[in-house]
């Protein structure tokens, strides 16, 4: 199939890609200053990593919840309460007087997303072409991560034009609540059980039917894929990690916002070549291909100490991003069973998500401990374990043979 761009994919797919664009510019209006703001209000490295993960570990029960609630409707509800949430969440950020209330606002924020998340893609797999899934799920992530450029880029020039930090956040949150409201006048809630699967050779199709009383069981393929997902959240701490090591090797406070605008321009050019690419060749071998690129990246910046390589290290990071996150989703698509999909979703996301407390803990732990080299490279290692394990894994072969993309 040759690659077709941005021709052919449908409404939906451009709705739910265009309320993920304005909510990352209001969460990246936010994130690349969150450091700076918590150290003004007495929280160090360590509660960062605290934040981070507890807001990221609670939403993860709610991923799995609302994921399964959404099998059986109405998944638009869940969807747009989602992204109400979060920018409700960035207003208390904005009004926070000490690191807790920062917290509480996190967890609400990342509550929010757990909605959203498993609900959300499976509308998207729902609604994606038969045999195109990795395009319609590597726009989605492009739009995102276009919203993620421009929210640095709102941030910097509101700073630069004098505006305090609280008052950048409040811009950010009122930014982000145009996302639910598009949404709300916009959305329809296709029925549970219609739509046909994203590919026509889907793992699901011998375990399970869209119109089945009772629920589909997640096949062994899904499972272990999830197993070693969540082998790589451990190494996926938060990204808050990286600005601080720009900072600390001299990256000045006022470049960081533009730093993670870069960042996110060179994901938003890649997600959408990288999630075609896994419609053509094999998905576990394009997801595996961006973990190594992760696994890589980190060493770079556990052994950085220019602010150019900082720079350059932020740009191929962008590879990750761009290679995998269309390509992991639309596996999930493949492996799941069509009338599970919201299930599906949840349980990759929330096991995911249940991860990432340990890992914050973890390499904030190591960052205090013994520096930054040991916990940036403690998490090289663990993704480049993941990657390892899912290029030799058997066991997501069978959907890329059953896609016609390898032989059994």
């Amino acid at each position: 199939m040759a690659f077709r761009g941005l021709r052919g994919l449908p409404r939906v797919v451009w709705l739910l890609g265009a309320a993920s664009l304005l909510n990352d510019v209001s969460s990246e209006a936010i994130f690349p200053l969150l450091p700076v703001f918590l150290a003004e209000l007495g929280g160090g490295v360590r509660y960062l990593g605290i934040v981070e993960g507890a807001a990221d570990a609670i939403a993860a029960a709610m991923k799995v919840l609302a994921g399964t609630a959404s099998d059986r409707g109405p998944r638009r509800l869940l969807v747009v309460g989602g992204y109400a949430i979060p920018a409700l969440a960035r207003a208390g950020i904005a009004a926070a007087v000490a690191p807790w209330h920062v917290l509480g606002a996190r967890v609400a924020d990342r509550f929010g997303k757990g909605i959203r998340s498993g609900p959300r893609d499976a509308l998207l797999a729902d609604a994606a072409p038969p045999g195109e899934a990795g395009r319609a799920f590597g726009l989605q992530r492009s739009m995102d991560h276009l919203g993620a450029a421009a929210g640095p880029l709102l941030a910097a020039g509101l700073v630069a034009a004098g505006a305090s930090v609280r008052v950048t956040f409040a811009v950010a949150a009122a930014a982000g609540l145009a996302a639910p409201a598009l949404l709300a006048l916009r959305l329809k809630d296709r029925r549970v059980g219609t739509a046909a699967s994203s590919t026509s050779t889907s793992m699901s199709t011998s375990t399970a039917t869209p119109t089945s009383s009772a629920p589909a069981a997640l096949p062994p393929q899904l499972r272990a894929y999830v197993a070693l997902s969540a082998l790589f959240a451990l190494a996926n701490s938060t990204d808050a990690f990286l600005l601080v090591r720009a900072r600390d090797v001299g990256v000045p406070a006022a470049a960081v916002p533009l730093l993670w605008f870069l960042h996110h321009v060179v994901k938003t050019f890649a997600g959408l070549p990288g999630g075609a690419l896994s419609d053509r060749v094999r998905r576990g071998a394009v997801v595996a291909a961006g973990w190594s690129a992760y696994a890589l990246a980190y060493l770079g910046f556990a052994f950085a100490d220019r602010p150019w390589q900082i720079a350059a290290l932020f740009g191929f990071y962008a590879l990750y991003h761009g290679l995998a996150e269309g390509a992991e989703r639309a596996l999930v698509a493949d492996l799941a069973p069509a009338g599970a999909r919201g299930r599906a979703f949840g349980w990759y996301y929330g096991v995911a998500g249940a991860a990432a407390l340990p890992a914050g803990l973890v390499t904030g732990a190591l960052w205090d401990a013994f520096g930054a080299a040991v916990a940036l490279g403690t998490s090289a290692a663990l993704a480049g374990a993941a990657a390892l394990l899912l290029a030799l894994s058997p066991l997501v072969r069978r959907v890329d043979a059953a896609r016609g993309v390898l032989s059994p």
